[in-house]
C-alpha cells in the first residue's frame, strides 16, 4: 500500500493497473488507488491474463514477487522500464533477460516495505513515506457492525487470532486458553475468536477451545478480511501470531501483540502502530531487531510474556476507547 500511495503521488494522472493473486481479492475494494486489477488464478484462466497484459503497452512495470510467472508477465508488459531486484540475475540468467532495471536492494537487508519502495527508484520515487494505510470501505464497516449486533458484542472487546497458514506458527492451544481465560477476568471486555477456514485452522481453534473456561464468541472462519479490519479497527486489542490480522492492524493502527516464532520480525513488523513483538524466551516485548535474528520455534514464548504484554497495552490510555 505505500508503493501504491508513492506511485499515485508522483504520477497522480497515470492509469496504474495491479497484478494480483486470487487469495488477495478480499482486499480489492480497499484499494481505491488502483485503476485496474488483474487476477492471477494459478490455472488455464491465466491465459486471458497474459493475453490482457501483452495486449497493451506499458510505461513501467515493477515486479515486486520474482518468480517465473511474475518474470513473464513483465516480459509481455513490453514495458520501457522493467523493474526488479537485482537478485534476480543471482536466481535465474534466464529470468533476469525478462528484465532492464535491476535495482540494489535485497529483501534479506530491509523491511519489506522498504524493499518494495526502493523498486520505484528506476521511476525517480524517493523518499517516500513508509507509512500503512488501509482505506476500509463502508460495507466493511457495515458487515462489522452487523456481526457485533447480531452476536451481542456490547462491550469493548480483544480480538484473539490463532491461526496461520503455516502450522509451525501455531502457539500451544493450552497457552491460548490461559491467555484469554485471564483476558476474560474482566466483566467488560467481551473475548473474540478469529481465524481463517482453512481445515488445519480450524482444528486448532477446536483444540483452543476445548480448553477455555471463560464465555468466548467464535467468528474463526466467518469473516473476510476487510470485515475483520473493521472489527479489529473497533476493537481493544487484538493478540495473533505472525499472520495476516497482524498487517490488518498496522494499516489502521490498532494496539496489538504479535507472536513471532520462525519467521525474522525484522522483515515483517508493524513499525508504526502501538504493537509489542515477542519471540523465544524474552520476558519482554523485542526493541531491537537484525535481519540476520534467529528464528526459535514457538513453543519458547511464554504466557507470562503474552499475558504481561497484553495487560500493557490494555491499561494503556491509547488502548481504553472503543
Amino acid at each position: 500500500m505505500p508503493t501504491i500511495a508513492a506511485l499515485r503521488a508522483n504520477f497522480p494522472d497515470a492509469r496504474v493497473t495491479l497484478v494480483v493473486s486470487n487469495e488477495c481479492a478480499d482486499l480489492l475494494p480497499a484499494l481505491s488507488s488502483v485503476d485496474r486489477v488483474l487476477m492471477a488464478r494459478r490455472n488455464l484462466s491465466d491465459a486471458t491474463l497474459f493475453l490482457t497484459v501483452a495486449r497493451e503497452r506499458f510505461d513501467y512495470c515493477i515486479d515486486f514477487i520474482r518468480n517465473d510467472r511474475s518474470a513473464f508477465l513483465t516480459f509481455l508488459s513490453g514495458a520501457r522500464k522493467r523493474v526488479v531486484s537485482y537478485r534476480v540475475r543471482d536466481q535465474s540468467k534466464t529470468r533476469a533477460r525478462f528484465y532492464n532495471e535491476f535495482v540494489d536492494n535485497s529483501m534479506r537487508d530491509m523491511h519489506t516495505i522498504d524493499y518494495n519502495l526502493a523498486l520505484l527508484e528506476p521511476l525517480g520515487v524517493r523518499n517516500a513515506s513508509q507509512a500503512l494505510r488501509l482505506e476500509l470501505p463502508d460495507a466493511a464497516r457495515e458487515n462489522a457492525d452487523r456481526l457485533r449486533r447480531n452476536l451481542k458484542i456490547d462491550n469493548r472487546f480483544i480480538i484473539f487470532h490463532p491461526g496461520s497458514a503455516r502450522t509451525e506458527k501455531f502457539w500451544d492451544p493450552a497457552r491460548w486458553a490461559q491467555v484469554i481465560d485471564h483476558a476474560g477476568r474482566n466483566d467488560d471486555v467481551d473475548l473474540v475468536l478469529t481465524s481463517g477456514p482453512s481445515p488445519l485452522e480450524q482444528t486448532h481453534v477446536a483444540e483452543i477451545k476445548k480448553k477455555i473456561r471463560q464465555k468466548i464468541i467464535d467468528l474463526s472462519g466467518k469473516t473476510d478480511l476487510l470485515t475483520l479490519a473493521a472489527l479489529i479497527a473497533q476493537a481493544r486489542l487484538l493478540v495473533t501470531v505472525d499472520s495476516a490480522p497482524m498487517h490488518l492492524a498496522a494499516a489502521i493502527q490498532a494496539p496489538q501483540v504479535v507472536l513471532f516464532g520462525p519467521t525474522n520480525p525484522f522483515h515483517w513488523r508493524p513499525r508504526e502502530n502501538p504493537a509489542l513483538i515477542l519471540q523465544g524466551e524474552s520476558r519482554t516485548p523485542l526493541t531491537e531487531f537484525s535481519p540476520t535474528q534467529a528464528r526459535f520455534p514457538m513453543s519458547q514464548i511464554s504466557t507470562e510474556a503474552v499475558i504481561s504484554a497484553m495487560d500493557s497495552l490494555l491499561s494503556s490510555p491509547a488502548t481504553l476507547t472503543s
